[in-house]
Parts: structure tokens; C-alpha cells; sequence
């Protein structure tokens, strides 16, 4: 590897790197690291789409990065990932004004929430976090298939240890609702997406990666109190994990989506702008529910069932 680690930042990663003439959408980009993936993806000339909920929040990304970069090609696009019919809207909208599409970075996402149910009944974390982005990869599977070699970034988090998928109670009818284990089952849901999606589309050039950002003090964070973003900060530096800027943050994500010593693996979960390896004594890894191939696969065919969807 380059020598990426996690002190890089997403201008160090790209460095050399010419998109000029790709395609992304990121996914909550009106902000943090979102939007800083928005900015440096944009700054290599990659036209960019700024999904998001808040429009004005995302126009003022938009100004920003053209401001920066002259000529920029950054457009916006409404979208609220609970909501299957704003997600097939957008998608709807986007494939009428663009080509093929090279990289879909699903960026965005909620943490740790008070117990919440969408109309349709399902958990919220998992709705937004999981459910939603794999509606939208299903819309544009055809556009990313038409811009290969072309690659899914899933935006995962250490979170994930906390909780595999609990496929018996996926939505916390039966269970104690815990916000972090919800947190955790959408953030493993995420990994194992990445997993399934590389496996079944790899051959037509289509890979897909889970990533793990990082600690960033961000928006995402906006449900939990200071003592428990005390507890999970002291609980990180201990075990060895420093805080990040949003550049740093957003740099594993920019290196999945461009790096050429990516090219012809898929299915990985990575960190620090690295392949990282089984979770243990020194390292942070991934649990093993998070790639667990059966899981991944099981997962893909709940995704379909709950959604009435299959993709091509």
C-alpha cells in the first residue's frame, strides 16, 4: 500500500489522481464528511451530486466547492433515505439528467436516535442507515453497470462490534430497544451490504467496499449527550483510536472510491485509508459478523423482501 494511514487526509489521497470525466453521488453531503468527500471528489474534476434532506444546507456545500474549484460540476439532488419513495424519486431524477455513474458513496446516515419506527414499521437506524441506500443502489445499478469499472463505497463504522443483525428482530419489536446496538446492527447491515454487492457484481466491474471513518466530531452525533460522547471518546483513545478532522475522515472514503492498489479486490472492510484485517488484540478490525458471507447473503434477500424490489 502507499503508506496511507490515519493521519491522511482526502487531498493526500487523491494526490495525482485526475476523475475528469467520472460520475458520484454521496449521500448526505450537506455536511461533514460528506461534504468534504463532495469537495475533494469535485476538485479532481469529478462531476458530483450532493444527495441530501436539506437543500439549502447542500447549496451552500455546492457555492463552497465552486468557489474552490472554478468550474466545478456539482449538482443537488432531494432525498430522505427513510422514505422509499423519495429515494426512487431521486434516483428517478437523477438517471433523467445523467449518464453512467462510477462511484456511489452511501455517506449518509444516523447514530444512536431515541426508538423510532418508519410508516412502514421499520427501525429507523436501520432504515436510514441499511434500507434506504440499498433501495438506491437498486435504482442505479444499471448506471453503475453502464460506468464500469465503477465502485459502491458503504460507509460502515467501529461501531459495528457493538451488534451483528439480528435477523429474528431486525426492528426491536420483541427486544429492549438499546440506541448503540441499533446503531451497531445498521452499521454491520452496511458492511455486509458491501460484501453481497461486490460478490454479485464484481464480474460486470462493479466493487463495493464497507469503510470505516473514523472518530469525527460531527452532526452524526447530534442524539448523544456530552457524558456519553465523553464515555465513547475516552473509550476510543484507550484503545488506541485518535480523533480525526473531517479531511482525515473523509479520506478512507476517497481512497476506496479511486485508489488503483483497490483494483480487483472488493468485498473489504477498510480503515485509515487501509485493508483492515480480522478484528483483535491491537488492531481495529472487523468483527467476523460483519463479513460473514451467509449474513451477507441473508440480508440481501430480507433487503429485497422488505422493500419489493430486486436488482438487475
Amino acid at each position: 500500500m502507499a503508506g496511507f494511514d490515519e493521519t491522511s487526509t482526502t487531498d493526500e489521497v487523491l494526490h495525482g489522481i485526475d476523475l475528469t470525466g467520472k460520475s458520484a453521488i454521496v449521500t448526505g453531503a450537506s455536511g461533514g464528511l460528506g461534504a468534504e468527500t463532495a469537495r475533494a471528489l469535485a476538485s479532481k474534476g469529478c462531476a458530483v451530486t450532493i444527495a441530501a434532506r436539506n437543500l439549502a444546507r447542500a447549496q451552500q456545500v455546492a457555492v463552497a466547492i465552486r468557489q474552490e474549484t472554478p468550474g466545478a460540476e456539482v449538482d443537488l439532488g432531494a432525498i430522505e433515505l427513510s422514505d422509499p419513495a423519495s429515494v426512487r424519486t431521486f434516483a428517478e431524477r437523477w438517471k433523467a439528467d445523467h449518464g453512467p455513474l462510477n462511484l456511489l458513496i452511501n455517506n449518509a446516515g444516523i447514530m444512536a436516535c431515541p426508538l423510532a419506527h418508519t410508516k412502514e414499521g421499520w427501525e429507523l437506524q436501520f432504515a436510514t442507515n441499511h434500507l434506504g441506500h440499498f433501495l438506491l443502489a437498486s435504482q442505479l445499478i444499471d448506471r453503475l453497470r453502464e460506468g464500469a469499472p465503477s465502485r459502491l463505497v458503504s460507509l460502515s463504522s467501529g461501531g459495528h462490534v457493538a451488534s451483528p443483525v439480528v435477523f429474528e428482530d431486525l426492528h426491536f419489536e420483541k427486544r429492549e430497544y438499546q440506541p448503540f446496538l441499533g446503531y451497531g446492527q445498521a452499521k454491520t447491515a452496511n458492511v455486509l451490504f458491501a460484501v453481497e454487492f461486490d460478490r454479485r457484481f464484481r464480474d460486470a466491474g462493479v466493487r463495493a467496499y464497507g469503510v470505516h471513518p473514523g472518530m469525527i466530531h460531527t452532526d452524526l452525533g447530534r442524539h448523544l449527550t456530552p457524558e456519553i460522547i465523553k464515555d465513547i471518546t475516552s473509550r476510543a483513545s484507550k484503545g488506541g483510536e485518535p480523533r480525526k478532522t473531517e479531511a482525515q475522515g473523509a479520506a478512507t472514503s476517497c481512497w476506496a472510491a479511486t485508489s488503483p492498489e483497490l483494483e480487483g479486490k472488493g468485498g473489504l472492510y477498510l480503515a485509515d485509508c487501509q485493508i483492515k484485517p480480522a478484528l483483535s488484540d491491537g488492531n481495529r478490525g472487523y468483527a467476523p459478523h460483519a463479513l460473514d458471507p451467509d449474513a451477507a447473503a441473508r440480508l440481501w434477500d430480507v433487503s429485497e423482501e422488505l422493500l419489493g424490489v430486486r436488482f438487475a
